[in-house]
């Protein structure tokens, strides 16, 4: 519903905010207001020009008076192609220099924000705000604020010429303005009403077709190609007749416009022209009045243009500033800055992590009120950690194991700060990790996940992500341990090979093998496998474990595994259950306690004891 959201065409406190973007350009704004001041005065001139030919030369029979009121005709209006030129130029120039800036905020704002704010907030809805919204406002600076100068003194010169030459046919001449007031009031309403269904039917056309191209293996594998091409034509229509509707205001508008002009027009020949039968005023007179009329009616409908970008813009910039607005940030702590963060990082040498009495949900409102309930209160709420404690040493290797929704992702989640706590504490080397800045307590870890996310580009960059700081040698060392060297040697062009969005060129298994070379490369104090191993296929899940033997030497590990096989040899197994620590051991002892942890493996091995 927020896509459908179209405020009012102006709001002040809103182009405040906008204007701040304009600020650093704010001399080029005022050039390029000066260029359309200029062009509007340049405008009337051609009129008044034109009636002094006729007055003055062409009446009296004087050619050569003529010739230098031509030449003065051409040189306006070269002059005023050559400003024309230059304000468009600065004009277009401080529109793209302001929503470059704007997209630039935007994305380095997204990258701050928790992953709460993602885990609610559709993607599609994001791209919108960086790509259609911030474009619309490049109409507004671009076209809209320093344009609207522009139409605004190419009025007031005309009125101003058009009484200084003849109060009274200036007054019949504007004596259609009420009309014009009423057709253009009758235009604003209808047209907002309509550019309102518009972007409403458009925001079901790109949710519907996002949707269904992501989902289009779904689609064709239940044969569903005809009905959801019914629906996409119902939605479709929809549109498309919004559209339609849309357009009956301009096409009656306009014309309307044309005929009010039309009427200007013979109202100054009925008029003017009994005058000038009369000898009150000029032939030249009423001449320049009709050219006068003709200019003054097209800034009114390019005003009415530019209500509609502004309208436009202002529920672009409202869903902008609610984005950029959101404070969904998980922050550094201010002690950080006053050094003493600093002092305490250059002990975190060792690698040891502690949870102490850690509790946790995916509830904004978590831990506000939760102090005053009882133990009992506590557990009955739909906390997904509950009171967790652990220690895991340095250079050893701890594995979660659970079922689905246990809690084990949301612990290296906590970890890494993704997510803050809502009570207890998690240490890093004796230091609360809520004391370190997040890019510091971040460059500690590599972490390997199941879902596995490649960017377009090569092989090579997908493995440093864009850091040059490592060697070729260091790259290719680190795929050899993994044994991704076996498959990327085999491409065209090896570690140069293009890699297409999402990695849709490589198989599950090769996107595994880059990300544990990626996690490899950075040399890492700490080591998280989320669920690394279970999209891989036997032989190369025991490539992976050879690698893993190799790679967890005198490094710390957290191993999240359905799979038992790959945790057997983990000094301690931590056995999670509905956000608690049921049983906690290694793989003997464990299975000795015949438990949660000997039922899971009695489920994925007692097939395989049997035949054996």
């Amino acid at each position: 519903m927020e896509d459908e959201i179209l405020g009012k065409a102006y709001d002040s406190r809103l182009m405040k905010r906008l204007l701040k973007y304009v600020r650093p350009y704010r001399k080029w704004v005022f050039f390029a207001i000066f260029l359309n001041v200029l062009i509007a005065g340049l405008g009337p001139v051609r009129p008044y020009l034109t009636k002094i030919a006729v007055d003055d030369y062409i009446l009296l029979h004087d050619s050569s008076g003529l010739l230098w009121i031509v030449l003065s005709l051409f040189g306006v209006l070269v002059f005023q192609a050559v400003v024309q030129y230059l304000n468009t130029y600065f004009t277009s120039w401080i529109g793209q220099r302001t929503i470059y800036d704007m997209r630039v905020e935007i994305f380095t704002h997204l990258q701050k924000l928790s992953l709460r704010f993602f885990d609610t907030t559709p993607i599609g809805r994001l791209v919108t705000r960086v790509t259609n919204d911030v474009e619309v406002l490049n109409e507004l600076f671009s076209s809209g604020i320093v344009m609207v100068f522009s139409d605004i003194f190419i009025i007031i010169w005309i009125v101003v010429f058009m009484f200084a030459m003849d109060v009274q046919l200036s007054l019949v001449t504007l004596s259609v303005l009420p009309f014009l007031v009423l057709i253009t009031m009758w235009f604003r309403k209808g047209a907002r009403d309509a550019y309102r269904e518009v972007r409403t039917q458009l925001a079901r056309i790109n949710t519907f077709f996002q949707e269904h191209v992501t989902g289009m293996n779904v689609v064709q594998i239940f044969h569903r190609e005809e009905k959801e091409l019914s629906k996409f034509r119902e939605i479709n229509k929809a549109h498309t007749d919004a559209h339609v509707h849309s357009v009956f205001y301009y096409a009656v508008f306009y014309p309307s416009v044309e005929l009010l002009q039309a009427v200007a027009v013979g109202l100054i020949i009925w008029y003017g022209g009994g005058e000038v039968v009369q000898k009150t005023i000029s032939l030249g007179v009423l001449i320049s009045f009709i050219q006068y009329t003709e200019m003054f009616f097209r800034p009114i409908r390019d005003l009415s243009e530019k209500y509609n970008i502004m309208q436009a813009a202002m529920a672009s910039s409202e869903r902008i500033f609610k984005l950029l607005d959101t404070e969904m940030i998980i922050q550094d702590s201010t002690i950080i800055s006053g050094g003493i963060g600093e002092a305490k990082k250059s002990t975190l040498k060792e690698g040891r992590i502690e949870f102490r009495n850690v509790w946790f949900r995916y509830d904004d409102n978590a831990g506000k009120t939760e102090f005053k309930k009882t133990e009992q209160e506590q557990n009955n709420d739909e906390w997904i950690l509950k009171n967790i404690s652990f220690t895991i040493e340095p250079g050893t290797t701890t594995a979660f194991v659970g079922a689905t929704g246990a809690g084990k992702s949301t612990i290296t989640n906590l970890l890494l700060r993704f997510y803050d706590i809502h009570k207890g504490e998690i240490l890093l080397d004796g230091i609360d990790i809520r004391l370190l800045k997040q890019n510091e307590l971040r460059k500690r870890f590599a972490i390997v996940l199941q879902d596995v996310f490649l960017f377009s580009g090569d092989i090579q960059s997908n493995i440093t992500l864009g850091n040059e700081q490592f060697s070729q040698e260091e790259i290719q060392r680190a795929a050899q341990i993994v044994g991704a060297d076996s498959f990327i040697e085999k491409l065209p062009k090896q570690y140069n090979e293009e890699v297409k969005e999402r990695g849709a060129t490589l198989s599950v298994g090769q996107k595994q093998l880059l990300a544990f070379a990626r996690a490899l490369v950075t040399q890492p104090e700490i080591l998280i496998l989320d669920e690394a191993t279970s999209s891989v296929d036997t032989e190369t899940e025991q490539l992976i474990q050879n690698a893993i033997t190799a790679l967890l030497q005198n490094r710390t590990a957290i191993v999240i595994a359905h799979r038992l096989s790959t945790i057997q040899h983990a000094d301690k197994i931590i056995v999670l259950h509905k956000g608690e620590i049921r049983e906690t051991g290694t793989h003997q002892e464990l299975l000795a306690l015949g438990g949660i942890y000997f039922k899971l493996y009695q489920l994925q091995y007692k097939e395989q004891e049997l035949t054996t």
